[in-house]
């Protein structure tokens, strides 16, 4: 039995559908992330599954029982917004305790619920600071104690980096699911940045206008976007048109091309090749060689992005292997596609 269940959840507001026939299943200790772009439905989901607002039709289970109409603070979650909404007039202690003490807890069981939770998140001892003179990073530490600090059965974060910067996002990108997974905690993630939901998460829910599209591992949705809309959304825009030959073999712009699958693919069949960057190897290979004429060359920091132009006015990016020299701007180049980073993506 999974720990949570959403069966055909589905919303409609005046202006048109927001959730439509919505299911999915998340499993005890698991870090799942509602992946898609902004208006997709990710938030309202969450909302629906909080039960800060009510489906107009379907059912959302935990443990197998159902919670649908269950009101939101007898359901045992756990809630982070992105704005943190931290009390400016209390400090870290009164902010993390906040949740504890509408409980009824005793003060001492308090003090050790709220010592916990910020000694998960890094800030043991920061129970008397004024939490408005803390850090970015701090202030969402702080909303994170207080999301953990009554053990919810359900934790939910909605855009839970969004208002970082750059920096300090890439390193509690590192921490949290660290944290996440010490506690023991199931969890919900919405993001609209495919880079962070693959860092977080065990699984990757993607929605697009109001339905769940693919599902999945972060490396199954990556290896095997389940459209062209999937595969561009992810940032993987190498796509070209291609014809079926036979097991494994695609007839492209590039030439014939051996793929690492075309089995469930009829002979003579028209679809759609992806090319991931990572399938790009230098020099001459035993199979799928191609060469082309370099049309871009951007500086990425830790790389450059590299165009290549081929017959038919058909072109590739892809990322310049680290410690090699880039090429020029015009440059002719050789190189071949690995097998295994060619896939084939259903329209």
């Amino acid at each position: 039995m999974s720990f949570l269940e959403v069966r055909d959840l589905n919303k409609r507001y005046p202006d048109g559908w927001t959730l439509d026939g919505v299911s999915f299943t998340v499993e005890e200790g698991e870090i799942a992330c509602l992946l898609g772009p902004s208006g997709c439905g990710k938030t309202t989901l969450l909302r629906l599954i909080a039960g800060l607002e009510g489906a107009d039709s379907g059912q959302v289970l935990v443990q197998g029982e159902q919670v649908t109409s269950t009101p939101p603070h007898l359901r045992g979650f756990g809630l982070m917004f992105q704005e943190y909404a931290l009390f400016p007039h209390r400090n870290v202690f009164g902010n993390v305790s906040f949740g504890l003490r509408m409980a009824g807890m005793d003060k001492r069981a308090i003090q050790e619920q709220v010592a916990q939770a910020l000694d998960l998140v890094g800030l043991e001892g920061f129970q008397g600071r004024d939490v408005n003179q803390l850090s970015g990073g701090e202030r969402q530490r702080v909303a994170l104690a207080r999301s953990l600090a009554p053990q919810p059965r359900l934790l939910m974060l909605d855009e839970p980096l969004g208002a970082l910067d750059r920096a300090l996002r890439e390193r509690l990108l590192e921490e949290l699911p660290d944290i996440l997974k010490r506690v023991g905690v199931t969890t919900i993630t919405v993001t609209h940045d495919q880079g962070e939901a693959f860092a977080i998460a065990d699984r990757v829910i993607l929605m697009d206008a109001g339905r769940v599209v693919q599902q999945g591992t972060p490396e199954e949705v990556y290896r095997k976007p389940a459209s062209v809309w999937v595969a561009r959304f992810l940032g993987l825009d190498n796509l070209l048109e291609a014809r079926v030959l036979g097991e494994g073999r695609l007839d492209t712009a590039l030439g014939v091309m051996e793929v690492e699958t075309a089995g469930s693919w009829k002979q003579g069949a028209s679809v759609t090749m992806l090319v991931r960057p990572e399938a790009i190897r230098l020099g001459n290979g035993m199979m799928n060689e191609v060469a082309g004429k370099v049309t871009e060359r951007v500086f990425r920091g830790s790389h450059y992005q590299v165009a290549l132009e081929f017959q038919g006015d058909v072109e590739i990016q892809f990322d310049w292997p680290y410690g090699q020299p880039p090429p020029a701007l015009g440059e002719q180049l050789a190189l071949w596609l690995h097998p295994q980073g060619l896939t084939i993506v259903p329209d």
